[in-house]
């Protein structure tokens, strides 16, 4: 039976293959008159009889060309327009195949009162299934890439982790996946610079072409490009103040020819990184009563020194094919914290009864190695593509802890002192092999791929008793991890009058296994489940539509999250793996109402079953809290969420971002009775983004944005206050846009770090975790070259077909 899964689909793409039709295309590309490419313009097919009728409509891509697909004989009326130009009309016949070569755009001289009508890309596009946050050039392109992250549109940061829609988000780079951890993503992104980001897609309704893993949207990083022919490069830099300081230095290099397109960055990042950790747990008899308070106060110091090269090739091997490789390394040589802390332990009448100071010292050495290559290549003259990538990612990870422990009476006498040391590492291979075709079958476009993922990690940890110089057996362990994924997936769209309509379905055949050295085969699953993705979309007329969408997904519990392993905090509180976990099945519904391509409404529920969770249970015996990676019995909510994105003026931009919803999690009470335990909160979350443009040359501009959110549900936690953050920008470019500088302040009010508690049957545990939300950052940018600002200002097509074209650096 498996071998039949491997081999339907192949049969699948070759025999659609061969039944190619073929169908007119009209195609052309848009220049202005300095012979740049034109991106973003709609370029529009009218009936040239009545002069109303739209037939059919695309928007031009990167480079300025675009495509016209599945048009009859006929005579059409060729409309293009696009902001700040004039507008192209031209009567075209259609008997076959019609290439416009190029179309010359004309700048219009329009003005509104004292300021130029420029042409501007939106900050914000809402597209069939995404939205696009547009940041060249933009005063927040001065951050990293991670900071972006946190200021797109939606995004709620939370415990470290990047939530869109109060899920957890899986980010790619440029269409490729990045099979991180949070904290190793937030490192990763942190060594990239904002500078070579052109977009930030927001897809909350992944198609059937993108891995069927994560319950919540993904984030896809576009990077820019270098249309120029030429060399260019930039220097730039940053310096953040906060409790610590922070900084960067980096370089990018382009050069193109006619048949090769170079690109390489390096960024340098050394931080210093504080944080204050405040944790409260109260411990019960079994019968109930309170035995003991435990409160902990620790800061943790963190020197952190990271490099990070990313590298791509493109070349043009014919007029139809294309070849590129690229590589994205991350060394981070140094990540050591230490950490220091006092836990005072209260009796039931808040006496001290005793208390025990930690000190820790925690190195940590890293690199990831990520290599692609991409072949792309058209079928024929019917606009059919055919797409194959691979890629390899190493991934290393040694850990060593140094725990020293001291306990003290009620009268600051020392009682005992203990000491453990635990050596860790942990290495990764990932292979990733992915075939993809677009085409047309009659009068339906399909898309149709096959893909493979294998994951080999082994890892092991050493514990030691440093009091009794010796190893500790039971508290030791190796693990060996493989994941073998086979996918293969399928996907149309028709239009039907005031229909559109998109659907598709992925299949994914699962094997894992997991052996400690401990407990010998712990995790053992071989499955194969069916993800199907369904949008429909229907026209009232000129200013509102209305859409229902449906998707099915899985949440595969991550290989670092596996590992059995423990880290101690202090000796009572201790971070655990978890071998036995499940992957979790989501299911979301969506219905959405559209205003004038500016105003959404979305109303929609989700629920995931088994979903992989971090939880936090506290063992009333032994007086121990774990930290645990388990799985939720369920996690389900119901919202409304309402959009604005629109320039209100020419030189001022509104985002406005609301959303209110019921949230509920399910879980089974480890630590309490033999049951489960539901935990439900009624909230909202508040974003408001601000964009200014002054003057008319475009070279100031500036930003504010606003969040707030009353609580939320992070596992079994909740916020005990309400979170609301403040953050302001401002970029100015001088000597024709070649220098920038930009000052961006961040969490003006302190007010983004909130106490967390979990309070239910005999658990009450909480922590409250301040680290350095309020910050300003600096930042210069040196471009030198043939450079040109709009280089880097020109759009990236969405649409699925276009997108099997752009560069790709991670898998």
């Amino acid at each position: 039976m498996n071998k039949l899964l491997h081999y339907l689909p192949l049969t699948l793409i070759l025999f659609i293959s061969n039944r190619l039709l073929s169908q007119h295309e009209v195609k052309g590309r848009l220049i202005d008159d300095q012979n740049e490419p034109i991106s973003f313009a709609n370029v529009i097919l009218m009936n040239a009889e009545d002069s109303t009728t739209v037939v059919k409509g695309v928007v031009s891509e990167d480079d300025g060309r675009f495509s016209i697909k599945e048009v009859s004989d006929n005579t059409y009326l060729l409309k293009v327009s696009f902001l700040g130009y004039a507008e192209y009309l031209k009567q075209i016949e259609v008997a076959g195949d019609t290439n416009l070569g190029k179309i010359e755009m004309q700048a219009s001289n329009a003005n509104l009162g004292e300021v130029t009508v420029t042409a501007r890309k939106p900050r914000i596009e809402r597209k069939i299934d995404r939205i696009s946050f547009n940041v060249e050039n933009s005063v927040i392109s001065s951050l990293n890439t991670y900071d972006i992250l946190k200021r797109t549109p939606g995004v709620i940061v939370t415990q470290g982790q990047l939530l869109v829609k109060n899920r957890p988000a899986t980010v790619y780079i440029n269409d490729r996946k990045v099979y991180l951890s949070s904290a190793e993503l937030e490192q990763l992104l942190s060594g990239l610079s904002g500078e070579n980001v052109q977009s930030v897609e927001v897809i909350t309704t992944p198609p059937a072409k993108y891995d069927a893993e994560g319950s919540g949207a993904i984030l896809n990083i576009v990077m820019s490009k270098n249309p120029s022919i030429g060399y260019k490069g930039s220097l730039n830099a940053s310096n953040t103040i906060a409790v610590v300081p922070k900084y960067s230095v980096g370089t990018s290099q382009y050069y193109k020819t006619n048949n090769v397109n170079a690109f390489a960055s390096y960024n340098f990042n050394a931080r210093n990184i504080y944080k204050n950790d405040e944790s409260n747990v109260t411990y019960f008899e079994t019968d109930g009563s309170e035995n003991s308070t435990w409160l902990g106060d620790f800061e943790r110091d963190t020197k952190n020194y990271a490099h990070s090269l990313n590298t791509i090739l493109d070349f043009t091997l014919s007029e139809k094919s294309k070849l590129s490789l690229s590589a994205n390394l991350l060394f981070t040589p140094k990540n050591d914290s230490d950490l220091n802390g006092r836990t005072n332990i209260y009796d039931p009448s808040d006496n001290l009864d005793f208390l025990f100071t930690t000190n820790s010292r925690v190195e940590n050495e890293s690199k990831n190695l990520l290599f692609n290559a991409d072949y792309s290549t058209s079928l024929g003259e019917n606009g059919a593509t055919l797409s194959a990538q691979a890629n390899y990612i190493r991934y290393d990870d040694d850990q060593d802890q140094d725990l020293n422990t001291t306990y003290f009476d009620g009268n600051d006498d020392e009682i005992r002192n203990n000491m453990i040391f635990t050596q860790g590492v942990q290495n990764t291979d990932i292979y990733t092999g992915q075939v993809d075709i677009s085409a047309n079958m009659g009068s339906l476009p399909i898309e149709t791929g096959l893909k493979y993922s294998g994951i080999t990690s082994n890892s092991a940890l050493d514990f030691y008793n440093k009091s009794l110089a010796t190893q500790v057996g039971d508290l030791s362990d190796a693990f060996d991890y493989d994941e073998n994924i086979y996918a293969a997936y399928f996907s149309t769209a028709k239009d039907l009058g005031n229909w559109s309509l998109k659907a598709g379905l992925r299949g994914e055949y699962t094997d894992i296994t997991g052996i400690s050295d401990q407990n010998g085969l712990v995790n053992d699953q071989d499955y194969f489940q069916l993800f199907p993705t369904f949008y429909a979309m229907r026209s009232l007329g000129e200013s509102n539509s209305i859409s229902l969408e449906y998707n099915r997904r899985i949440e595969r519990p991550r290989f670092q999250s596996l590992n059995p392993f423990q880290y101690f905090i202090n000796e009572n509180n201790v971070k655990e793996g978890n071998p036995s976990l499940v992957p979790g099945i989501a299911n979301k519904v969506t219905l959405n109402y559209t205003y004038k391509s500016f105003l959404f409404f979305d109303l929609y529920w989700d629920r995931v079953d088994n979903s992989p969770s971090v939880l936090s249970f506290q063992d009333n015996q032994y007086n121990i809290l774990r930290t645990l990676n388990d799985n939720l019995d369920y996690t389900q909510q119901f919202s409304l969420d309402i959009t604005y994105a629109n320039y209100v003026t020419n030189w001022y931009y509104l985002y406005g971002y609301v959303s209110a919803f019921y949230m509920e999690n399910q879980l089974y009470a480890r630590e309490s009775a033999a049951e489960t335990y539901k935990i439900d909160t009624l909230s909202t979350f508040l974003n408001i983004a601000n964009y200014f443009y002054f003057g008319s040359d475009g070279t100031f501009s500036g930003n504010i944005n606003t969040y707030f959110l009353p609580n939320i549900l992070a596992g079994s936690y909740k916020y005990e206050d309400p979170q609301f953050g403040l953050d302001i920008g401002l970029r100015k470019t001088f000597m024709n846009k070649k220098i920038s500088v930009a000052i961006n302040a961040e969490d003006l009010f302190r007010t983004m770090n909130i106490p967390l508690q979990s309070q239910y049957l005999n658990q009450d545990n909480g922590f409250y975790a301040i680290s350095e939300t309020r910050r300003v950052t600096f930042s210069l940018r040196y471009n030198f070259g043939n450079f040109r600002l709009n280089d880097n200002s020109r759009a990236v097509n969405a649409e699925e077909e276009n997108r099997l074209k752009e560069r790709q650096v991670l898998d």
